[in-house]
């Protein structure tokens, strides 16, 4: 049998709304992860933080197709979905989070292009 106060609980844990990275936005990239001699990966997050796409290279990401780059200082405002090859434009938001132990430095949406 439940207990009073186990029962005055359950609506705030049933109507606690879901975590989100990049609340109304479609992904999120986490910051570089080094993957040792050179080599860095960034990942690709959907709302849910679950990992989706991602770019590994010891090249300029900004260089490599999948994002796109502001002049200085240097964020990347852009990413172009690997799969579908949809555009999604990016930004800082302060309403990001963190997915596991990677920090979300950018929010992406279409913005219809």
């Amino acid at each position: 049998m439940l207990g009073f106060s186990t029962l005055l609980l359950i609506p705030f844990i049933l109507a606690s709304p879901a975590l989100s990275i990049c609340p109304g936005f479609n992904f999120g990239i986490g910051n570089v992860m080094s993957l040792g001699n050179g080599v860095n990966r960034w990942n690709v997050y959907d709302d849910s933080c679950n990992q989706v796409d991602g770019l590994t290279t010891n090249q300029n990401p900004c260089n490599e197709g999948i994002f796109g780059c502001s002049p200085p200082p240097i964020i990347f405002n852009e990413y172009t979905n690997t799969f579908t090859g949809l555009r999604y434009a990016c930004r800082t938001d302060p309403n990001s989070g963190v997915c596991g132990n990677d920090v979300i430095s950018v929010c992406c949406r279409n913005d219809g292009n």
